[in-house]
């Protein structure tokens, strides 16, 4: 099992980890969150963009074609979370 990961920063300090993990093409991706102590809540749009975040800094560090893909489509999927759930004004 092959897992790599990379970190982000959102505005409000939460720190989103992306992996990948998984074996052959059942790869998918996964993420661990920590905020800082003072953090109360995490509203919905902040989670997705830190998600989106991390998968696109994920993206330099592969190197296989079936990671590439498997973050690719997470990516997709999270913009089109983030495009229904939180249209731009």
């Amino acid at each position: 099992m092959v897992v790599k990961m990379n970190i982000t920063i959102s505005e409000s300090l939460m720190i989103c980890e992306a992996k990948l993990c998984g074996c052959n093409n059942k790869k998918k991706v996964v993420y661990g969150f920590s905020e800082p102590v003072h953090g109360l809540c995490i509203d919905k749009n902040q989670l997705i963009s830190s998600q989106i975040q991390a998968c696109r800094n994920l993206i330099p560090n592969i190197t296989d074609e079936t990671e590439l893909k498997t973050v690719q489509k997470e990516l997709e999927e999270l913009n089109t979370i983030n495009e229904y759930s939180f249209p731009q004004k």
